[in-house]
C-alpha cells in the first residue's frame, strides 16, 4: 500500500496556536524564525527575548512604549519651571551693611 502525501498545513492552521504553547521566552534562533508572530504576541504583553540563555531584549507594542516614554520625560524643565514662579519679582540684592560684633 501507498501512503498519502501529506497536505502542507494551510496558512490559518499554522498561525492559530493554542495559549499553552506560546512559550513566555523566545530564544534569538525562535523569535528570527517567528518574528511576526513575536510581533502580533507583543501587542498584547511584552515578549522577551533571550540570547546564550540569557535575557537579551524585551519586545514590546508601540503604544507601551510610548506610554512609558511619557513617564520618562519631564513635564517642564528646571529653567521653565523657575520662570514661572515668579522668582524675577523678588529684591535679591545684597546689603553692604557692617556686621555686628560677636563676642566668642
Amino acid at each position: 500500500m501507498r501512503r498519502k502525501p501529506k497536505k502542507p498545513a494551510t496558512l490559518r492552521a499554522r498561525t492559530t496556536r493554542k495559549p499553552a504553547d506560546v512559550p513566555k521566552a523566545w530564544t534569538l534562533r525562535a523569535a528570527k524564525a517567528r518574528f511576526s508572530e513575536v510581533v502580533r504576541l507583543a501587542q498584547k504583553q511584552p515578549q522577551r527575548v533571550s540570547c546564550r540563555g540569557e535575557d537579551a531584549v524585551v519586545v514590546l507594542s508601540a503604544a507601551e512604549y510610548d506610554r512609558l516614554q511619557k513617564r520618562l520625560k519631564p513635564k517642564q524643565s528646571l529653567v521653565e519651571f523657575l520662570k514661572t514662579t515668579g522668582f524675577g519679582e523678588l529684591d535679591l540684592e545684597r546689603r553692604f551693611e557692617p556686621s555686628r560684633d560677636v563676642e566668642l
